[in-house]
């Protein structure tokens, strides 16, 4: 209760006083023999008059307490409001891979390139949000049937991350490059506006000379036909060096990983 309120019921406080011991003498007085109509009245009046400034003071400190109570409510909406508002702000990057992408073998998958690349964002206070969508063991193939689920969430750029499965497999490379072109034609229908930034990926030579050096090609041919950035290769710097990666040789270690993040970042920090 404000101090205000309290002067005031401390004010109602002594009215009630006042009214219950002229109530008593009035009553009194009527018991005694005042019974003249008047007397009556006025006894009647006075009550009356009491009863209704307690109930107008009760409906003053109900009301006034509802206000206070709306006020709480409606300043506690408005700070919602903001928040929400400062995070619809942010535009969404979309990592689009495979295991290099999910991070994995990593203790913590924010420890994985898309991850460094968001920190990296917020350090600079640029006004955007980092979507992991990479699935370790991801084909072309596979990236094509869910493609469609993953572009329900609005994009601004679009990472596209695969291919490197598809190589280890030994998939031929007209139907990678098929694929990812699909994949960058759903892109652009969905959202027309978005940029594209194509990550090329290499296969280690024991595939083959001819096959390492067509899978190779493929990257750059799909950018320059599509118009989207490229990175030349992802793990550039990091592949067949084993302080950087883990025990298996492919996937970088969160050091490695961040070298990766800075080979996105070359390219990705002109689409901003």
């Amino acid at each position: 209760m404000r101090v205000k309120d309290f002067r005031i019921f401390e004010q109602i406080l002594s009215k009630i006083k006042t009214m219950s011991f002229r109530t008593r003498n009035e009553e009194k007085s009527f018991r005694t023999g005042l019974s003249d109509h008047a007397g009556r009245t006025r006894f009647l009046a006075i009550a009356r008059n009491d009863i209704r400034f307690v109930l107008i003071f009760c409906l003053v400190l109900v009301l006034s307490a509802c206000g206070g109570k709306s006020t709480s409510n409606n300043s506690q909406q408005d700070t919602t409001q903001n928040q929400t508002s400062t995070a619809s702000d942010k535009k969404n990057i979309l990592f689009f891979g495979d295991s290099l992408t999910a991070g994995y073998g990593l203790d913590d998958p924010d420890e994985a390139f898309p991850g460094v690349i968001q920190h990296k964002l917020d350090s600079l206070k640029l006004p955007y949000n980092v979507i992991n969508a990479g699935v370790s063991g991801e084909t072309t193939a596979g990236g094509l049937g869910r493609i469609d689920w993953v572009l329900k969430q609005k994009v601004s750029v679009f990472i596209l991350e695969l291919g490197a499965n598809d190589g280890l497999r030994g998939i031929p490379t007209d139907e990678t490059a098929k694929n990812l072109q699909a994949i960058i034609d759903k892109v652009k229908a969905k959202y027309p506006n978005a940029k594209i930034i194509l990550a090329g990926m290499m296969v280690p030579p024991s595939m083959g000379a001819d096959y390492a050096n067509s899978f190779k090609a493929a990257f750059p041919a799909l950018a320059q036909k599509n118009k989207t950035d490229l990175i030349p290769f992802l793990l550039d710097n990091v592949a067949g060096i084993p302080k950087l990666n883990q025990k298996d040789g492919i996937h970088p270690t969160a050091e490695g990983a961040k070298i990766v993040a800075g080979n996105v970042w070359t390219v990705l920090k002109g689409d901003l």
